[in-house]
């Protein structure tokens, strides 16, 4: 991020709940809540996304998604998962 700025920069979670969607995109955009690793107080405020998300998934060959997230997203809560995400963008 500091060599190339974040302008064209894009965080891709593939975190399996909202709690963990949560806590990665708190500590992504507004630095380590916990204030004990090495984003303590750093507010980076990168824009973040999840790989089920419909804006991702298009982007995405049909055939690439199915074979390599297809089936992880059936177990997952995938609306809880965007929602976290849309409140933190």
């Amino acid at each position: 991020m500091e060599k190339v700025g974040t302008d064209d920069l894009v965080v891709l979670l593939g975190t399996p709940n909202p709690e963990s969607t949560d806590l990665f995109a708190e500590t992504l955009r507004e630095g380590d809540p916990s204030w004990a690793g090495a984003l303590a107080g750093v507010r980076l405020g990168l824009p973040i996304f999840h790989i089920t998300e419909p804006e991702v998934r298009a982007q995405i060959p049909e055939d690439v998604y199915d074979a390599q997230v297809g089936l992880a997203e059936t177990v997952l809560d995938v609306e809880a998962i965007a929602g976290v995400l849309r409140g933190r963008r």
